[in-house]
């Protein structure tokens, strides 16, 4: 049922199962999606469930983007919900609490819509969607509620493509199943007071939260903080029901929870693993189940980056993955996590030494392609690289070699790698890191070429603890100790660092999070006791290098700021501070 009026608070006598579907969707799959979500929600029967709660837009994926724009999309997203009613309808007094799309002008035909939106004409709000959730049982929808609160910061544009619920005259939901009256939000609402103090005010006795919300590291436990205000507010137990999986730049960790009214964690599925997370509601609506450990920051990043590799090349059907490795710390912590991902036979490592590699740097990267089993081959550059020089060397009469010899390079490099793709249909992991990729320190058609950015997000001083992390995990060091202890260096001249052009790692780093991840200024930056000349030069750096950021590969997003969905700067700007 659905209602706003206040009922009884009596609380049942008996225990009640429910479970939280901890699914991995892949977007616009339907048909497989729709597999997923009735095994799950079959198996959770099996186990004693009365109610179970999949995530935000589990039947469609998240996030679906401009797919929602496509009628087609829609209709076919609605044909998918009624068949996944009927798989259930055997499963007597079972039900299924759903996150899927729907438009808005099904809505309307079927009289369940009041548009009263006031930032958008009437004639487009008919054409959108919302964002819902919808109980199934008995074969059939028997209620539905839609998102209140649309996120628009971030990674987030939901105001690009749904109406509020609020807006298309949807009021509070709350079902009754297994004795009790359930309130349902989505994701965002519970980030909010009046979406649960409404299903409260409609009789609700436990709050059921579909969510999709993307990770960075820290995330898990804000959220866990934030809900457990919204409980202690409510004072309603609330179930949040988690996606796991990952989806071009974003990955979701999972993690799902469950809190006591008080506040109090009662229950937690691990993170980056499809997973049921059953429920017990006892007779005084207290909540229990199984309480997954949270890991270490390192192992959370590691889960992240290995989730996002692994569903990245599974979901698009690339049969392996190539990477140029150097010797170098990024490359070798990239090797690490593809092994994680996807096994060591699905990988093909390539060495590409030219006259200025170093002889430990070839020692270094047969070590540890032997170390994790992959295939290794090494291709010189340098009768490339000669060719190259020998037919500008007209044109560059009289000029000094400088950074087009370093980049020419790369460029040759990023050549074979691409042919090497194009010949096997693998796809190429480039191996930049976010500091990198801040300050410029990379090539475009060079170190940037490939098809998917892995560390894209992953600050340099970020690298090595990752690195010194899976090298404890055993049962043996995988990335050579030499790897991690020299100086880091291009090699693209004789005797280079990355220092000869960069400031210290540690400190890019921290005026980099300072900048880019906190819109701290530059003046504020220097309060903080950072050198002026240096606060100057990384800045400058990280504004003149948008236009390659732009041309840069897709890649993994882990913290709450990276390069890519969630940084929207202008190439052409005369901003300073």
């Amino acid at each position: 049922m659905s209602s706003s009026t206040p009922v009884s608070s009596a609380l049942p006598a008996a225990a009640a199962q429910v479970a939280l579907l901890q699914i991995n969707p892949t977007v616009g799959d339907l048909a497989g999606n729709l597999r997923r979500i009735v095994e799950a929600a079959r198996a959770a029967h099996a186990q004693g469930a009365s109610v179970a709660v999949a995530p935000e837009l589990a039947l469609c994926g998240y996030p679906p983007e401009d797919l929602l724009l496509r009628p087609a999309f829609l209709a076919a997203c609605e044909q998918a919900l009624a068949d996944c009613a009927a798989a259930l309808a055997d499963l007597a007094g079972f039900h299924l609490v759903l996150g899927h799309p729907r438009a808005l002008s099904t809505l309307a035909a079927a009289g369940g819509s009041d548009v009263r939106t006031h930032d958008r004409s009437r004639s487009w709000a008919l054409q959108g969607c919302l964002n819902m959730a919808s109980v199934l049982s008995g074969g059939r929808v028997i209620a539905s509620y839609a998102k209140r609160e649309l996120p628009n910061y971030q990674v987030f544009d939901e105001r690009r493509y749904f109406v509020s619920g609020r807006d298309a005259g949807l009021d509070a939901l709350v079902f009754e199943a297994a004795g009790r009256r359930f309130g349902v939000l989505i994701c965002e609402d519970a980030w909010f007071d009046e979406p649960a103090a409404a299903a409260r005010a409609a009789g609700a006795q436990v709050l059921l939260v579909l969510n999709a919300s993307p990770f960075h590291l820290g995330k898990q436990e804000e959220r866990e903080q934030r809900m457990a205000e919204r409980a202690r507010h409510a004072g309603l137990p609330l179930l949040y029901s988690h996606l796991v999986g990952a989806q071009d730049e974003v990955v979701f960790d999972g993690a799902s929870f469950a809190l006591q009214a008080d506040g109090r964690l009662a229950a937690r599925a691990p993170m980056f693993a499809e997973h049921t997370l059953m429920l017990t509601l006892d007779a005084a609506g207290a909540v229990s189940g199984a309480c997954a450990e949270l890991p270490s920051l390192e192992a959370q990043a590691w889960g992240a980056l290995t989730t996002g590799v692994r569903d990245y090349l599974g979901k698009n059907g690339f049969p392996g993955a190539i990477i140029g490795l150097s010797g170098g710390i990024d490359s070798a912590l990239v090797l690490a996590i593809a092994v994680d991902a996807i096994g060591a036979d699905k990988i093909h490592c390539v060495m590409m030494p030219s006259p200025y590699t170093a002889e430990i740097s070839w020692v270094d990267a047969r070590d540890m392609a032997q170390r994790l089993g992959v295939r290794y081959d090494e291709l010189s550059i340098v009768p490339m690289f000669d060719a190259f020089r020998a037919t500008l060397a007209g044109q560059f009469e009289g000029r000094a070699e400088d950074t087009t010899e370093e980049n020419i390079q790369a460029r040759i490099r990023g050549t074979l790698l691409m042919a090497l793709s194009n010949k096997f249909g693998s796809i190429v992991l480039t191996t930049g890191n976010k500091s990198e990729m801040a300050t410029g320190y990379c090539t475009l058609y060079g170190d940037m070429a490939g098809g998917y950015a892995v560390i894209k997000d992953v600050a340099k001083t970020l690298v090595y603890r990752l690195a010194q992390w899976r090298n404890r995990q055993g049962p043996i060091e995988v990335i050579p100790e030499r790897i991690i202890t020299r100086p880091p260096s291009a090699e693209l001249r004789p005797d280079q660092t990355d220092q000869d052009s960069l400031p210290p790692y540690e400190v890019l780093d921290a005026i980099l999070s300072m900048y880019m991840e906190e819109d701290r200024s530059i003046e504020q930056i220097v309060a903080a006791g950072f050198a002026p000349a240096d606060v100057e030069r990384v800045t400058r750096l990280i504004k003149l290098n948008e236009y390659k950021r732009r041309q840069a590969p897709v890649g993994l997003r882990i913290t709450h700021r990276g390069f890519g969905r969630d940084w929207r700067y202008p190439i052409t700007s005369k901003f300073r501070a």
